[in-house]
């Protein structure tokens, strides 16, 4: 693998408090294997059972789920350096509840847990490091789902506008700032209806709660 993968990765949370000399050690350690994804392939299949999980390099990664009837929901979507289906691929029995796509052309890098998860104290060097930085970032992708929770929860588009635009704002720091999601994605995000999402933000720009363009949100205190 070559250098600008060990530059990608040192800036992981995955990675945090390894030795940069020490990383390509640990990735061996856990049988590291690339591979490159087109826009929109699917990465993992709801119902498989995984034994790796992946650390992006470029691109984005969609967490998804659907229905037997065809609705999508969006659960998260990912970037360079963070890390997905880590908590199945630490469970072996379990079988995946969703599925991964790939949002745009992607590398990813896999990593095998069988040594990860060994008995053995000494099955590798930073082991323990490793395991503590996989329970934050899973820690971390809880609260993320319990935000959404809080999205969800109430009963009107509008009320899960406010509820999702809002938390964005105190996360950004700021009132003005781009969210990661284009309009039909952030309809599946918020599990309503794509048509009625648009006809509502109209609404709320009428209104002078916000301005959007694309992507770009502004929101204004009245």
């Amino acid at each position: 693998m070559e250098n600008s993968i060990l530059l990608k990765t040192i800036n992981s949370s995955l990675f945090r408090d390894i030795p940069v000399a020490e990383v390509w050690q640990v990735m061996d350690s856990l049988s590291a294997r690339e591979k490159s994804y087109r826009k929109n392939a699917c990465i993992l299949h709801a119902g498989e059972s995984v034994h790796s999980f992946g650390l992006i390099l470029e691109g984005h990664v969609r967490i998804e789920n659907d229905d037997v009837w065809g609705n999508k929901s969006i659960l998260n979507q990912l970037g360079p350096g963070q890390v997905f289906s880590e908590s199945y691929a630490c469970v072996p029995e379990s079988r995946t509840m969703v599925n991964v796509i790939a949002a745009e052309q992607t590398r990813i890098l896999f990593f095998d847990t069988k040594r990860l998860l060994s008995d053995c104290a000494d099955s590798f060097p930073y082991r323990s490091i490793i395991l503590r930085n996989l329970l934050e970032i899973s820690a971390q992708k809880n609260l993320h789902l319990s935000r959404r929770i809080f999205y969800t929860s109430a009963k009107s588009i509008r009320g899960r506008l406010l509820s999702y635009l809002s938390d964005q704002a105190a996360l950004h720091g700021r009132y003005e700032f781009d969210i990661p999601f284009n309009r039909q994605q952030l309809a599946d995000f918020l599990n309503v209806d794509r048509s009625a999402l648009s006809g509502e933000l109209s609404k709320m720009k009428q209104d002078g709660l916000i301005d959007v363009k694309k992507n770009h949100f502004h929101l204004y205190q009245i």
